[in-house]
């Protein structure tokens, strides 16, 4: 199967400087990075939930699937290239390999949350605080699709 980064080869390339924002959370997104040098972090709500240093790593996707608003912020710890997408819906629309790799992605992602969740699960068993995760993990394995109008009224309530 073809990496990422061969799937990417000919789209255009940006360099952004280290500090500089290569996605902000909330703002509308319309592209989709792929991380071909560099190092970056990955910003929820200001706190840094992941970080990143390998190429092929992808940026952007959730937004592209979810409606477009930014879900995190993207900050370059180093100077960073990537690949940009411009038309992501298209793009994977029209390659298997590239839509199979988000796919196994998304996978992988929701796979370790499932792991942490069950860990922060037995951790506070017998505790108060197994009504509150008993509730977190029904909400992600039983959340319905909502617009993005509806995550940002909900977030802003």
């Amino acid at each position: 199967m073809n990496s990422i980064l061969e799937l990417v080869a000919g789209q255009p390339a940006r360099t952004y400087a280290a500090g500089e924002i290569a996605l902000q959370q909330d703002e509308p997104c319309h592209q989709v990075l792929v991380l071909l040098e560099g190092a970056v972090e990955v910003l929820r709500d200001e706190q840094r939930v992941a970080r990143a240093t390998e190429p092929g790593a992808v940026f952007g996707e959730m937004a592209m699937l979810l409606g477009g608003i930014c879900t995190a912020s993207v900050r370059c710890l180093t100077p960073s290239r990537f690949a940009v997408i411009d038309r992501p819906m298209d793009f994977f629309a029209a390659s298997p390999a590239a839509s199979l790799h988000i796919a196994r992605l998304l996978a992988r992602r929701i796979d370790a949350l499932n792991r942490y969740l069950v860990d922060v699960k037995r951790q506070y068993e017998g505790h108060d605080h197994l009504g509150m995760v008993d509730s977190v993990l029904g909400v992600l394995v039983h959340r319905q699709a909502g617009t993005a109008a509806d995550r940002t009224a909900a977030r802003d309530a």
